[in-house]
């Protein structure tokens, strides 16, 4: 009887310290998930121009260096929404008598991480008064008006080329074509819109993120804008912008977040203790119970 429970007895800080092991491996599995869990990174950036321009500025681009305002028309600001809607908006106005004016806006954002690729999400409120289904000199004044949403870690801006028009220096695509820096998320033409009203027309990439790079001080530009097929007068407001930027931080080798591999190799070394510790627990702690 003695012998029996002083063999139990010499087993249980045996067993005690299998159990401790375990429970720091789960433990440290828990955090490493956890951990990986909150890798996820987001940032939202939203603009509804109450106030003022809240930093965004506009430019344009597609047409002559030495082009005649006067034919061009061009205009911008910040201005309330016209008759029928309430609130301030960011106006922007231009002749396409380049049969491919873009107009943008475009503003800088920090805060984010040195020389990463965030996935960017864009959704514009735009005041519109073209008619679905309308026709217009060179396309329609509607759906020919493509809108235009992306981002860029260098400043977009119009520069003179080789035939002495103004061209931007990021990758917006063409018209309907998309490009790396700037996705077609819409078009200005409004399904209720009847007569001369302006109403509010939503757009967004949601489901099609564009992959951003920002540069090393963790900053990135946003860019909005329309892209013209239709040789005519374009008025809108832009009511509301917003984007969503959400990105995986890197593997962080100092904290709990190990990699795959080692996960495994954990979740194996506590199966490994845990049935040592069952089998020890059978093997003598029972049998020292029984015989005493």
């Amino acid at each position: 009887m003695g012998i029996s429970r002083w063999t139990w007895a010499r087993n249980l800080p045996i067993r005690l310290l299998l159990s401790v092991a375990a429970s720091m491996l789960l433990a440290t599995l828990i955090g490493a998930s956890v951990a990986r869990a909150q890798d996820l990174e987001t940032a939202e950036f939203n603009f509804t121009f109450e106030a003022d321009a809240e930093g965004w500025t506009p430019g344009f681009a597609d047409l002559p260096v030495d082009y005649e305002q006067s034919i061009f028309e061009l205009d911008h600001g910040h201005r309330p929404l016209p008759d029928g809607l309430e609130g301030n908006a960011y106006y922007l106005r231009g002749h396409n008598r380049s049969d491919d004016l873009f107009m943008y806006l475009k503003t800088q954002v920090g805060g984010l991480r040195g020389n990463a690729t965030y996935l960017v999400e864009v959704s514009v409120d735009l005041a519109t008064n073209v008619a679905a289904g309308s026709f217009g000199i060179g396309g329609s004044p509607g759906e020919s008006v493509f809108v235009k949403a992306g981002a860029s870690a260098i400043e977009p801006e119009a520069g003179p080329d080789s035939n002495q028009y103004l061209r931007m220096n990021i990758d917006k695509g063409n018209q309907s074509g998309e490009g790396e820096a700037m996705l077609v998320i819409g078009n200005v033409a409004h399904p209720d819109v009847m007569g001369n009203e302006y109403r509010i027309k939503s757009m967004d990439n949601a489901g099609r993120p564009l992959p951003v790079k920002t540069d090393s001080e963790g900053r990135m530009w946003l860019i909005v804008g329309t892209d013209s097929g239709f040789e005519g007068l374009t008025t809108l407001y832009f009511d509301r912008i917003s984007y969503t930027l959400q990105t995986m931080k890197p593997p962080n080798t100092g904290g709990l977040s190990p990699p795959l591999w080692a996960m495994a190799l954990l979740v194996a070394l506590g199966a490994l203790l845990i049935a040592l510790g069952l089998m020890l627990l059978r093997g003598s702690g029972f049998r020292g119970l029984r015989g005493a």
